[in-house]
Formats: C-alpha cells, sequence, structure tokens
C-alpha cells in the first residue's frame, strides 16, 4: 500500500492518459466531453489526495473507477437535459444585438444564425451559456448547479463565445 501524491497521479495519468481518453471517447458523444472527462478524473484524484482517504491498493483501477462513475454521471446529467430550447431565446437574444446601430437591419438574420451556432454547441456548452446570459449566474453558481469546477465553466463560455464569433465571420 503506497500513499498517493499528486505527483504519482500525474505520472499514472500521463501514463494511462491515451487509454483513458479512448475509454471516455467510446462511451460519450463528442471529443471535447471525453477531453473535459480526463480532465476532471485528474480534479478529482488530486482531491483525494489532499483528503484523509488513506492509500490506494491498485492505483490503475482506483484511476478507472473514478472514470467508470465520471461516466455514469455524465449520462444523468444528460438525461436531466438542464437547458431546453426556450432557454435559449434570451440568450440567442442578447448575443444577437448589434454593436452598432446600422446593424439593426440585421438583427433577424444574425438572430437566425446565432440561433443555429448556438444549437450545434455541446449541451452543457449550451446550459453554461443560457445559466450565465440568461440568469446572471456567476461561474461559481454555474459549476455547482452543474456539478463541474469553475475553470469549466469559463472554458465553455469561451468556446461558446469563439464558436458564435467564429460561425458570424463567415457570414459577414
Amino acid at each position: 500500500m503506497s500513499t498517493e501524491t499528486p505527483q504519482s497521479w500525474a505520472r499514472l495519468l500521463v501514463d494511462k492518459g491515451p487509454s483513458l481518453a479512448n475509454y471516455f471517447l467510446r462511451r460519450v458523444a463528442h471529443r471535447w466531453d471525453a477531453q473535459d472527462l480526463v480532465q476532471e478524473v485528474y480534479l478529482r484524484l488530486l482531491r483525494s489526495a489532499q483528503g484523509d482517504t488513506g492509500s490506494v491498493r491498485n492505483p490503475e483501477a482506483y484511476l478507472f473507477t473514478v472514470a467508470a462513475n465520471l461516466v455514469k454521471e455524465h449520462a444523468q446529467m444528460r438525461q436531466r437535459a438542464p437547458v431546453s430550447s426556450e432557454g435559449l431565446e434570451e440568450v440567442i437574444e442578447r448575443l444577437a444585438t448589434p454593436c452598432d446601430a446600422g446593424a439593426d437591419i440585421d438583427r433577424q438574420l444574425r438572430r437566425q444564425r446565432l440561433a443555429a451556432l448556438i444549437d450545434r454547441l455541446s449541451p452543457k456548452c449550451r446550459a453554461v451559456l443560457v445559466l450565465h446570459y440568461r440568469d446572471e449566474l456567476s461561474y461559481r453558481e454555474i459549476a455547482e448547479q452543474l456539478s463541474i469546477s469553475p475553470n469549466m465553466v469559463k472554458k465553455y463560455i469561451v468556446k461558446g463565445l469563439a464558436a458564435c464569433r467564429q460561425g458570424l465571420q463567415r457570414y459577414e
């Protein structure tokens, strides 16, 4: 029995990272979800190393047990679908607002394009955008509601806004 440290978990994750990523890729719909879940495994391993969980007899088995539990949580979260399409209306409205007065003519077209772009985002990314822009929740509040880290909330907002920005640039 060995006491696990953050460094030993990092080494294990570097060694098993590719197989862990493949494990997630076979079980989730999107590559970005698999990447997020690999990061979440590492965060949970670090938390367990900080706590008084004692030692882990088989770190590799523990790693994949954490991964299996995350896959179950991910599936449950997708079933709950925290945001419906009605919640997107306000987000689309706020993001479609033009920056200058001359763009009012294109408002409806921008709304349609934004709706299509936001619809292509992952469900979690859409949920984060809605909770942030419609409900005006902080990163921490969104993280608690969706059971993700505040850094992941920031990542989803950046990813969602970048996708919208890039998509709208193609039309301009």
